[in-house]
C-alpha cells in the first residue's frame, strides 16, 4: 500500500522541463514511456511483496501443524 503513495512522484519523474535563455520560455513534457515503466516497476514490487507475505504466511501455518502438545492429566494435588 505505501507503494501506491509514491505513484504521483513517479509520475512527476516522467515529466522534463526544459528551459530555452535565448527564447525565454520553458517547456514541459510528459514522457508516457517513462510513466508506463515506473508503474511496471511498482507493480512488479508490490507482486513481490505480497508473495513474500503470503510465504510467510504459509511457512507459519506449516509450523503450526507441526505443534505437538501433551498434557499430563495425572497430577497431583
Amino acid at each position: 500500500m505505501r507503494a501506491l503513495i509514491g505513484l504521483p512522484l513517479l509520475a512527476l519523474a516522467a515529466c522534463q522541463v526544459s528551459r530555452d535563455d535565448q527564447n525565454d520560455t520553458i517547456s514541459a513534457t510528459y514522457n508516457e514511456e517513462v510513466a508506463e515503466n515506473a508503474a511496471a516497476d511498482v507493480g512488479n514490487f508490490a507482486e513481490e511483496v505480497a508473495n513474500d507475505v503470503e510465504n510467510t504466511a504459509e511457512d507459519i501455518g506449516n509450523k503450526a501443524e507441526n505443534v505437538d502438545v501433551d498434557v499430563d492429566l495425572n497430577t497431583a494435588n
